[in-house]
């Protein structure tokens, strides 16, 4: 399988945008990648000058193989940009690696997403492959990656037999997992109220995509491949961004793993669900009530992935 493309989706956030491409740029199989950069159009008037500056720093990348930079007049929002970005281009290459302007990634990102593609390629219930924000415990008894019902919203990876199942219809999904009555399942056993986002979305108010994948998968019983190791650190959680408070609930060493044993049952690892659900609680309590309301606040007026 030959290397898979890379859409990076970028707004507003220039010095964030240079350290992603950065850690990009440093992995192992960069220079033969192609990246397609998403640059999305300004919202308002605040907005114009920092999108000019993600512009400029885009239009000088070098360090992989072809570059196409595509560069929206106007502002279609993160959910609407992914969702458009990606079905495009797993549409004509077959698979795809996502990322977004405020992720790091550690120096095996590439390595490891090209791997899982190429080895869970024809299994029809690995749907998505992810590389993980926290560490898992030493003591945890789980291999070097694991299987999750839980979708995954930061560098992703996926193929095209995966992503037709993707349902931009909040409204279907929702009265699909009501008829089969697996509400407290698709919440991560009601750790995370993925349900709730679902609704918020179905009555639109709330425009995400992440949770739309989420229910995409679950209904499918698909599964997302993680490494037990971050791959991937997120450093948009520092208030800068348009839908988030400062938090270091995904505070993450990357890991410098560059090899990985991909041998896993094709079932929902209990011990990786049960990490899982303690992550949620965990990260939802270290961020103070009073942020979470300004979230949800957030995330009534805006769009998020």
């Amino acid at each position: 399988m030959s290397l898979a493309p890379i859409a990076l989706f970028a707004y507003n956030r220039p010095s964030h945008l240079a350290r992603t491409l950065s850690a990009l740029r440093g992995n192992p199989g960069a220079r033969e990648s192609d990246l397609f950069i998403f640059s999305d159009g300004p919202r308002d008037a605040h907005d114009v000058q920092a999108v000019k500056d993600v512009r400029r720093v885009i239009r000088h990348i070098e360090g992989f193989g072809h570059i196409s930079i595509r560069e929206e007049p106007f502002n279609l929002g993160l959910a609407q940009s992914i969702i458009r970005g990606v079905t495009r281009l797993v549409e004509q290459y077959g698979h795809i690696i996502v990322l977004e302007d405020d992720l790091v990634v550690a120096p095996g990102f590439l390595s490891f997403m090209n791997q899982a593609l190429s080895r869970f390629s024809m299994e029809p219930r690995v749907m998505q492959i992810a590389g993980n924000m926290f560490s898992f415990p030493s003591t945890a008894g789980v291999g070097d990656v694991f299987l999750s019902r839980k979708a995954a919203s930061c560098g992703w990876a996926t193929w095209s037999r995966a992503w037709r199942h993707f349902n931009a219809q909040s409204h279907e999904l929702l009265a699909q997992i009501r008829l089969c009555g697996k509400q407290h399942a698709f919440d991560m056993d009601g750790t995370y109220p993925y349900f709730e986002h679902l609704t918020k979305a179905a009555e639109g108010h709330l425009d995400v995509w992440g949770v739309r994948w989420h229910a995409s998968m679950f209904l499918k019983q698909g599964l997302c491949l993680y490494s037990t190791l971050p791959l991937v650190s997120n450093i948009g959680m520092d208030g800068s961004g348009m839908h988030c408070e400062p938090t270091t609930a995904f505070d993450v060493s990357l890991s410098s793993r560059t090899s990985w044993n991909f041998s896993v049952p094709i079932e929902e690892s209990s011990i990786g669900l049960e990490i899982w659900k303690h992550f949620a609680v965990e990260s939802q309590q270290r961020m103070r009530p009073s942020v979470m309301r300004r979230i949800a606040r957030t995330l009534r007026r805006f769009a998020k992935c």
